[in-house]
C-alpha cells in the first residue's frame, strides 16, 4: 500500500513512531560534543547551549505526539510490537533521554545550582529502568513474535540494546557531582552492571552483522545509514569505561576500597582504548559503505540518516575521554575532526529532516499498513 501523506494534527499523531527519537539522540549528541571542544569555548558553548535546549523541545513535543497516538489509536500503536525493524526503534528514547540528563550536567549548573544535579539524578534512575525494559523485552519479542532471518539483519538490532550501556555512560557524567556515600557507590555499581547488561551481547551482534555482510552483501539503499550503527555500541563501550574508571576511585574510596578505584580506572583507560581501535575498523567500513552507496545507488534521504548522528558523537566523545586521560595529542585532533563532521552531518540532516516534516513525507507508520515490509519503517525519498 502506497504511503499518503497525513493531513492535519490527527494525521500525524495516527503516523508518528519513535524512529522520531533518533532526532532527539543525534541533535543532543551534537550538543555535548560540541561543548567538548577545546577551542572557541566562548563561541561554542552558548552554541550547545541552545542546541540542548532545542532538544528538550524536540524530545517533550515528541513525548507528546507519541502519547497521543497512544491514546486516540490504540489498537494501531500496540501493533508495533509485532513490527520486526520499528519495535527495535524504542530503545531511541531512553538514549534521547540520556543526552538531556548528561546536559542538565553540562549546561544547567549555572543556571539550576545543586537542583541540576537532582534533575539529572531522578532523570537517570527513569532512563536506566527504560532502557533495562527495552534491552530485555524488545529481543524477547524477537524470539517470539517477530519473524527474522540472516540476510534481513541490519546494525538496527543494536538500539534496543545500547540503550543500557548509554545509561551506564550518563551515571558515569553523573558521579562527580554527587555528594558520595552510599548513593554514589550505588550508581556506580549499577553503572557497570548496566554495561554489562549491554556491550558483550552487542559485540556479539557486531560478529553476526559481519557475517550478515559478507553472506548477504550489504543492505537495501534505504537501510545504508544503518551501518554507521555499529560504532555506536563500540563508542558507547568506551565512553562508559572511561568516566565510569575515572569516578571509581572516590567512590571506592568512601568505603575503604581506594586501590580497587585504581584499578578500575586503569581498566577503563586500557579498555577504552582497545574499544577505540575496535571502532576504527568499524568507522572505516561505514565510509566505505556509504561511498558506495552513494556512487552506484544513491541513497534516498529518509529519518534513518540519523543513524550517522549518534553514534559518530559517543566515538568522538570516547576520543576526546582518552586525549583527556591519557594526555596523547593525536586523539585530541582526532576528536576534534570527528566532532567537526559530526556538526556537519547534522546540519545536513537537520535542514532535510525539517523540510521532509513540513511537507509531511517523514511521518509514516509501517506497522499499522497491512503487507508492510521491514524496510517500510524508512520514509519517501525527499
Amino acid at each position: 500500500m502506497p504511503h499518503q501523506t497525513p493531513s492535519g494534527l490527527t494525521g500525524i499523531i495516527r503516523d508518528f513512531t519513535p524512529n522520531w527519537f533518533t532526532v532527539t539522540m543525534g541533535t543532543g549528541i551534537t550538543a555535548l560534543a560540541l561543548n567538548q571542544l577545546p577551542f572557541a569555548q566562548n563561541l561554542l558553548h552558548p552554541l550547545a547551549i541552545c542546541l540542548w535546549l532545542f532538544n528538550i523541545l524536540l524530545f517533550v513535543s515528541f513525548s507528546l505526539l507519541y502519547a497521543a497516538r497512544w491514546t486516540m489509536f490504540f489498537h494501531e500503536a500496540r501493533r508495533i510490537f509485532s513490527h520486526s525493524v520499528m519495535s527495535m526503534f524504542f530503545g531511541a528514547i531512553p538514549m534521547g533521554l540520556a543526552t538531556i540528563i548528561n546536559g542538565f550536567l553540562a549546561f544547567g549548573l549555572p543556571w539550576f545550582g545543586s537542583a541540576a544535579v537532582g534533575i539529572a539524578t531522578g532523570l537517570w534512575w527513569i532512563d536506566a529502568a527504560m532502557a533495562v525494559v527495552c534491552g530485555i523485552a524488545i529481543p524477547f519479542l524477537m524470539i517470539t513474535r517477530h519473524e527474522h532471518s540472516l540476510d534481513k539483519m541490519t546494525a538496527v538490532w543494536l538500539l534496543p540494546i545500547v540503550a543500557a550501556e548509554v545509561a551506564a555512560a550518563s551515571a558515569g557524567q553523573l558521579l562527580p557531582h554527587l555528594a558520595g556515600g552510599q548513593m554514589e557507590l550505588t550508581i556506580l555499581a549499577l553503572g557497570y552492571a548496566l554495561w554489562a547488561f549491554s556491550v558483550p551481547l552487542a559485540l556479539s551482534l557486531l560478529v553476526i552483522l559481519f557475517l550478515r555482510l559478507v553472506l548477504h552483501k550489504l543492505p537495501h539503499r534505504d537501510m545504508a545509514a544503518s551501518g554507521c550503527l555499529a560504532l555506536g555500541p563500540i563508542g558507547t563501550g568506551a565512553l562508559s569505561l572511561l568516566l565510569l574508571g575515572a569516578a571509581a576511585p572516590h567512590a571506592f574510596a568512601t568505603i575503604g576500597l581506594a586501590d580497587i578505584g585504581h584499578v578500575a580506572k586503569g581498566i577503563g583507560i586500557v579498555g577504552g582504548l582497545a574499544f577505540w581501535g575496535y571502532g576504527v575498523w568499524w568507522f572505516l567500513l561505514a565510509v566505505l559503505t556509504t561511498a558506495r552507496y552513494l556512487r552506484q545507488d544513491g541513497m534516498p534521504f529518509n529519518l534513518g540518516w540519523w543513524g550517522f548522528t549518534f553514534p559518530l558523537g559517543v566515538y568522538s566523545l570516547a576520543t576526546l575521554a582518552l586525549a583527556h586521560q591519557t594526555g596523547l595529542v593525536f586523539f585530541s585532533v582526532i576528536g576534534c575532526g570527528l566532532v567537526l563532521m559530526l556538526v556537519a552531518l547534522w546540519a545536513l540532516i537537520a535542514a532535510r529532516t525539517a523540510m521532509g516534516a513540513v511537507q509531511r513525507k517523514l511521518f509514516v507508520s509501517p506497522c499499522r499498513v497491512r503487507g508492510a515490509i521491514p524496510s517500510d519503517f524508512m520514509a519517501d525519498e525527499v
